[in-house]
């Protein structure tokens, strides 16, 4: 893979909602902890980015975080893990919970995903190996409607427009919420972010309207073509029950590759401890 020549992306999760549509599901488990093909959803996400050999993760959390930090925890004891909390997960969106994420980021290139998203790691591979800075994966055979994200490209797959509002029949696909970011983009994304939230008030805007405002001020951004492979994000019951029928293996195990990548950032954990 292209990115194994220099450092891998950090992972961004933004877990912090509450998952209300799931309910009773979700009553007293949150979504992310949820079981999809005898494997937890989060579990899944973070095995399959060190599949990949990201190592570093950040987690925004808000509703019942003490489960999630528990879980991961116990989980995964060789990750580097810095964990965000967003108080105000009640009456924010994910613009807001991204926003929280920055200083954790820094200056890294970054991978955010929607915790609520279930994805084939071959997504993750194609979307690591892409040449372009910042990269949006977009299914183009999804009925697209009012709910979805949509995504407007030209001919070489430039994104012109993104969000919920973007027509529907103009639209090339929806974006899946899988992202690359460059460290560059992710700075100009961060203050675009904070005005959206400070300046305009607007708690409730997705992440996906400071993108669009990047796009709109000459950003570029790639839209990577997954049609075919498996993803789905779940957001009530029907989408649970398709996700457990199009994930029917669980992921319960280390694989060689995902061993190497925890023992390697135990490694590094320990050179920084003794220096």
């Amino acid at each position: 893979m292209k990115n194994e020549k220099h450092r891998a992306p950090v992972a961004v999760i933004l877990a912090a909602g509450i998952g209300s549509r799931l309910s009773p599901l979700t009553d007293n488990c949150p979504k992310s902890l949820l079981s999809v093909g005898g494997s937890v959803i989060l579990e899944r996400m973070i095995r399959n980015c060190l599949s990949c050999g990201m190592s570093q993760f950040v987690l925004v959390l808000g509703h019942r975080a003490d489960e999630i930090k528990k879980f991961v925890d116990k989980t995964f004891r060789g990750i580097r893990v810095t964990y965000v909390i967003n108080d105000r997960y009640r009456e924010t969106n994910t613009g807001y919970s991204l926003m929280l994420a920055s200083d954790a980021i820094g200056t890294a290139e970054f991978v955010k995903f929607d915790a609520d998203v279930v994805f084939d790691v071959k997504i993750l591979r194609q979307l690591l190996d892409s040449d372009n800075a910042n990269v949006l994966c977009i299914d183009r055979n999804i009925a697209l409607e009012d709910e979805e994200v949509k995504v407007i490209a030209n001919d070489q797959m430039q994104v012109l427009e993104v969000g919920k509002s973007v027509d529907p029949k103009r639209a090339l696909g929806e974006s899946i919420g899988v992202e690359k970011i460059s460290a560059g983009t992710g700075a100009l994304l961060f203050v675009e972010l904070s005005e959206m939230m400070e300046s305009r008030g607007n708690l409730q805007a997705y992440y996906e309207a400071a993108y669009a405002q990047l796009v709109d001020k000459g950003t570029q951004f790639h839209a990577l073509d997954i049609s075919g492979l498996d993803w789905t994000e779940i957001d009530t019951a029907k989408d649970f029950a398709a996700a457990n029928a199009m994930f029917s293996s669980p992921v319960t195990t280390l694989s060689r590759g995902q061993q190497k990548v925890l023992d390697e950032a135990a490694d590094e954990a320990a050179i920084h401890t003794h220096v």
